[in-house]
């Protein structure tokens, strides 16, 4: 194939380059093939497979998986998810095959009916769609938004209405026309970047959106504080890595840990910021950390969301039955056979880490593939 960038003009010469950078990596497309066969026994023609494979990679820079091996490499990427402490239901992953859908208009309706069929009225189901990969002479579609479901961060000149991690994606959005009501809880549109031409903005229709409305169970002022928070956690700029191949728009969603909400998301200092508040309703005193007033409130605060969900039915859980999960994960895992990575700093929850199991042990820390990563 090097041949013929030799005869092409200087100006080609670039562009023939990257497309070559892009071809698929025979090696993982290997590995991965013989992976799904040692996992999938019943599946018969691994020699056969692996020289369709050989002569396509050969032929077109990259080849195509069958849908068995989409939906086998993709729980597989959630199975190696090192952040991920709810791994124990990768099996369960439900895989949308969608790698025929060509146009930005066609990857917005898809992520809608993503959210629709992943939400089942409170019933979260893990959920993945893969939309078309990055080809060697052309690159696939990709989601500017970290999750399908962001709210928007206003910048005024009091600081920020909304969440302030989001204040850049909503400039992007209001810059190609979108106009939000400038609320704390305003659902930012998708944002999709197609293989050719400019962005398109998709709205996401409210009846593909779940929102909770927050409440505790002891406090009825806490409904005063008009916090609530989405029922879908669905990353949305993540690349689907199997065999070499690139799966740029691939959302994929599991469900809520209480934590990521109640101890981060409106917790966090550079997010909603929410212990001062709670902590003052509380009457707690706040002058010197010795009291525990953030610890105090950050208790309540998660006892809200947990409450909440539970009493609007969608699914939700809580962090130290899913570090017990985890570690059922872990222990089935190393009797199968296989390693099992995982980042100590992102296993252990915010909240209570010492409490629960997953704090007294190390993991390793090894980097596997099929695998959910960031872009390039």
């Amino acid at each position: 194939m090097r041949t013929w960038i030799r005869n092409l003009r200087p100006f080609d010469v670039l562009a023939a380059q990257a497309v070559l950078e892009r071809t698929t990596d025979l090696r993982e497309a290997e590995r991965f093939i013989r992976l799904f066969h040692a996992e999938n026994p019943s599946v018969r023609g691994l020699n056969a497979r692996l020289r369709d494979v050989s002569r396509d990679v050969a032929r077109y820079g990259t080849y195509t998986h069958t849908y068995e091996e989409l939906e086998f490499g993709a729980r597989v990427a959630w199975r190696n998810s090192n952040r991920c402490i709810g791994r124990l239901y990768w099996r369960s992953l439900k895989v949308r095959d969608r790698r025929q859908v060509c146009t930005a208009e066609g990857v917005a309706l898809e992520c809608v009916a993503h959210l629709r069929e992943a939400t089942g009225n409170g019933k979260i189901r893990p959920t993945v769609t893969v939309l078309p990969p990055d080809l060697p002479a052309r690159r696939g579609p990709r989601l500017l938004n970290d999750q399908l479901i962001r709210y928007a961060g206003y910048r005024t000149s009091d600081g920020v209405v909304g969440d302030p991690r989001n204040v850049a994606l909503t400039e992007t959005a209001r810059a190609l026309g979108w106009r939000g009501r400038g609320g704390r809880f305003d659902v930012l549109p998708l944002i999709i970047q197609p293989p050719l031409g400019d962005p398109l903005l998709c709205h996401v229709p409210g009846d593909a959106v779940l929102e909770v409305p927050l409440a505790h169970p002891d406090y009825g002022w806490f409904e005063e504080l008009g916090l609530r928070w989405h029922a879908v956690p669905a990353i949305s700029d993540m690349c689907l890595e199997i065999g070499g191949i690139c799966y740029p728009c691939a959302p994929f969603n599991g469900w809520y840990m209480g934590t990521e909400i109640g101890a981060r998301n409106l917790a966090d200092a550079d997010r909603y910021d929410q212990l001062p508040v709670v902590a003052r309703r509380l009457g707690l005193d706040t002058s010197t950390e010795r009291t525990l007033w953030r610890d105090h409130a950050l208790v309540e605060l998660n006892v809200a969301v947990l409450y909440s969900f539970e009493r609007a039915g969608v699914t939700m859980t809580d962090h130290h039955t899913e570090s017990r999960r985890f570690l059922t994960h872990l222990s089935k895992e190393e009797k199968a056979g296989r390693v099992c990575p995982a980042d100590w700093s992102w296993i252990v929850p915010p909240l209570s880490g010492s409490a629960t199991p997953v704090f007294h042990r190390y993991y390793d820390t090894s980097v596997l593939t099929p695998a959910f990563v960031h872009h390039r």
